[in-house]
């Protein structure tokens, strides 16, 4: 059983020439239908088709993807997992406008290997979707977006589970390490208040930009002056 509901019925391939059957309507003619090319793709994931995790049985890992929009309109995306209870994602969908990336961070808890399985070997059913929605310039995301222009969605991308040897090096783990770093900081990053340039307020409700405070100090040390010439 497929794990998100497929069109019914057999399209024929990209670029196939299907024939309507004889007695069909057309005056008994060949009816050319040429068949949909695929949606283009919004989003550009990396890595692109696998989620990789630490196995780490009875803890919660961690595993990473970015997303990056390659439109040329703002696009919301969103995730969407065969396992709620036990995976989610941070965040779980938002809003990017074009050019823009992130890095997602998902995490996840390993059950413990059945039946003497091998640790690595045990296949994981988990499975992650993302999903994709072309939006009118930048907005604040909210889930409803997705239910309210259904025709509209995409599917960008089913990602399944690779469980990695956390002790043993390769390029896919320190891979994952340095986009686990980069959306922690990231992260930190956004938690920090935003700087405020604009005029400082002291006291109470006193504002007093630069020039003032430069003119107050002139003025002090000119007093100052006066009195050690007396």
């Amino acid at each position: 059983m497929p794990l998100w509901g497929t069109a019914s019925g057999s399209p024929a391939a990209d670029g196939e020439i299907a024939r309507a059957p004889p007695g069909s309507s057309g005056g008994g003619g060949v009816k050319v239908i040429r068949s949909l090319l695929p949606t283009r793709r919004r989003l550009r994931l990396d890595p692109s088709a696998k989620l990789y995790f630490p196995y780490e049985p009875g803890k919660q890992v961690r595993s990473a993807v970015r997303i990056k929009n390659i439109s040329k309109s703002h696009v919301a995306f969103k995730f969407q997992t065969t396992a709620p209870k036990s995976c989610f994602m941070r965040p779980p969908g938002g809003i990017l406008a074009p050019g823009e990336s992130i890095i997602a961070t998902v995490f996840k808890f390993v059950e413990h290997p059945e039946n003497n399985e091998k640790p690595l070997d045990q296949k994981c059913k988990v499975k992650f979707k993302i999903v994709s929605l072309k939006v009118k310039g930048p907005m604040e995301y909210v889930p409803e977006l997705f239910d309210e222009q259904k025709d509209q969605i995409a599917v960008e991308q089913i990602l399944r589970v690779v469980f990695l040897d956390a002790e043993r090096p390769s390029p896919q783990m320190d891979k994952l390490k340095r986009q686990l770093a980069e959306a922690e900081a990231a992260l930190e990053a956004r938690k920090k208040p935003p700087e405020d340039n604009g005029p400082r307020i002291v006291g109470e409700g006193l504002v007093i930009d630069e020039w003032k405070e430069r003119r107050e100090r002139y003025l002090a040390r000119q007093q100052i002056e006066g009195v050690d010439s007396v």
